[in-house]
């Protein structure tokens, strides 16, 4: 394939559409049950419960400090299992590509895409690709489907959550939402700040032991703000967080100031919240630091009975109300 951007022909069922799959997606996604003459594939599951979820990524820019839409797309999709206690076993692809993209990023990006994969012991088992006009697209859209195993005893639920339960969260927060401002050069501002996106499953994995464990959600899309609300719309009970219990950078932060963002509602996509039966939060808070994607973990809140609100304790400490997120604070990052 001696093209270098893609053109409208790479989408047509042609020749030059079958050497775009051949060359780059086949060559760095390859594994043996991935048929690319197939319309569809078989794969075998191990015993335990089927756990099926789906994501879509539209993050700009494309490439990323710490990662790209690629191996985003991976960590999104493997994440969303992992916190249903799920391991993680196949993943089917969807690549809307613009024209005009240039097939050396394509590349780099689907070999980061293996990459994840890899490292998540999943495989990429069946895709597709479609082509846009011009205009019609971000450059490239992902779409995943992601299958897991689950054993058939752990139970894990927002119904399973009780008043005086622990909030722990694995890692700093906004690590995501900021690094990916800072990608696109806006407001004249540059930084070192790393994406934290990667695949949580040791993180999961290491808490699925403990009787304890009540629930896990990662806190992507409106950040740690909008999982607590989740928690309080599905539990009817209130959410305290504590500010000086939660572990935001100081490059987050400093951003954050500047442009008037809050860390609290950036996304991440690294990291576990996990609500622990108290008299096992602290066991899970050593077990995750000694995790080299846990060593930032930190317990930041409970659930609060007597509370009918997110209500954040302010380092003065003094109490105010952590409102729903309403406005979209950075568009595509993720």
């Amino acid at each position: 394939m001696q093209d270098t951007h893609i053109t409208l022909a790479h989408g047509n069922g042609g020749r030059y559409m079958r050497e775009l799959i051949e060359e780059v997606f086949a060559r760095h996604l390859g594994n043996d049950n991935l048929d690319i003459q197939a319309d569809a594939v078989s794969i075998s599951l191990d015993k335990g419960e089927v756990v099926f979820t789906t994501d879509g990524f539209t993050v700009q820019p494309l490439e990323f400090p710490g990662g790209n839409i690629g191996s985003l797309a991976v960590h999104g999709t493997v994440n969303d299992l992992a916190v249903v206690g799920a391991v993680p076993k196949f993943l089917s692809l969807n690549a809307f590509i613009e024209e005009g993209l240039e097939i050396a990023q394509l590349e780099r990006i689907i070999i980061s895409l293996a990459s994840a994969a890899k490292e998540a012991g999943v495989k990429v088992v069946a895709g597709d690709t479609k082509v846009l006009r011009r205009g019609e697209g971000g450059g490239l859209y992902l779409a995943t489907t992601g299958i897991g195993i689950r054993d058939e005893n752990l139970k894990l639920g927002l119904n399973l959550i009780r008043d005086g339960d622990v909030i722990l969260v694995s890692g700093s927060v906004g690590d995501h939402g900021i690094s990916v401002l800072l990608a696109r050069e806006q407001f004249g501002l540059r930084g070192d700040l790393q994406s934290d996106s990667a695949c949580v499953l040791p993180l999961t994995r290491a808490l699925t032991g403990l009787p304890g464990l009540r629930f896990m959600r990662d806190p992507t899309r409106g950040g740690l703000a909008t999982v607590s609300h989740e928690l309080q719309r599905a539990t009817e009970m209130g959410i305290r967080i504590r500010q000086a219990g939660i572990p935001i950078k100081d490059p987050v932060q400093s951003v954050c100031d500047m442009l008037g963002y809050d860390p609290l509602y950036l996304a991440c996509e690294g990291r576990v919240v996990a609500i622990m039966d108290p008299d096992q939060a602290q066991e899970a808070l050593a077990i995750w630091r000694a995790m080299p994607d846990g060593s930032e973990a930190a317990i930041i809140g409970e659930v609060d009975a007597e509370l009918s609100h997110v209500i954040l304790q302010t380092e003065l400490g003094g109490e105010r109300f952590l409102e729903e997120l309403e406005d979209d604070p950075l568009p595509r990052i993720c």
